[in-house]
């Protein structure tokens, strides 16, 4: 076995389902920017010293898979296609609440670049924004067989900045985009 098949070198794929799809296509690309997204947290986590921190972002790493295969399956009648794990937004949920409830957390827009883990978090986090975006277009192609990937891509970025913005705060790195 090999993993380079070359079935794709003449620029398409298939989906789930085994639709042929050209390699731009909306779904290749929305699961392209996730798995740009896995491997930037990956690269976070590999520069962040917080244990804590770390094994969250392993964590939404894992659940990440899910999310790809929600963006990936095809909407079919009649048919249950893959969806997200209700349990998924609750717990980032719980991320927000815990970090916002830290004094000195939310002072001021973050100029990103203070500390290296968080810089990479902040990375992370513009390329969750391009996720949803790419899931957003998705969604209103009538691609997205489910939309819960909307809310929880655009509540992982906030809590992709959470997490910079602690590690800064427990490293005592300058984040503050106006200097007091």
């Amino acid at each position: 076995m090999s993993i380079a098949t070359k079935k794709g070198d003449g620029g398409r794929t298939r989906l789930p389902g085994g639709q042929s799809v050209p390699k731009s296509h909306p779904q290749l690309e929305a699961c392209g920017d996730l798995d740009e997204l896995v491997s930037q947290i990956g690269f976070a986590r590999s520069l962040c010293q917080d244990p804590e921190v770390g094994a969250w972002l392993k964590s939404i790493q894992e659940k990440l898979f899910q999310v790809g295969a929600a963006l990936a399956a095809v909407p079919k009648e009649g048919s249950q296609p893959a969806t997200l794990s209700r349990e998924l937004l609750p717990e980032l949920d719980a991320h927000v609440r815990r970090i916002e409830a830290i004094d000195g957390i939310l002072r001021d827009w973050a100029l990103p670049g203070g500390h290296a883990a968080a810089a990479a978090i902040d990375v992370a986090r513009a390329v969750c924004r391009r996720a949803e975006r790419s899931a957003v277009r998705l969604a209103e192609a009538g691609c997205l067989a489910d939309t819960e990937v909307l809310r929880y891509l655009n509540r992982l970025s906030d809590v992709l900045w959470l997490f910079a913005r602690l590690l800064e705060l427990r490293a005592g790195a300058p984040n503050a985009l106006r200097p007091r």
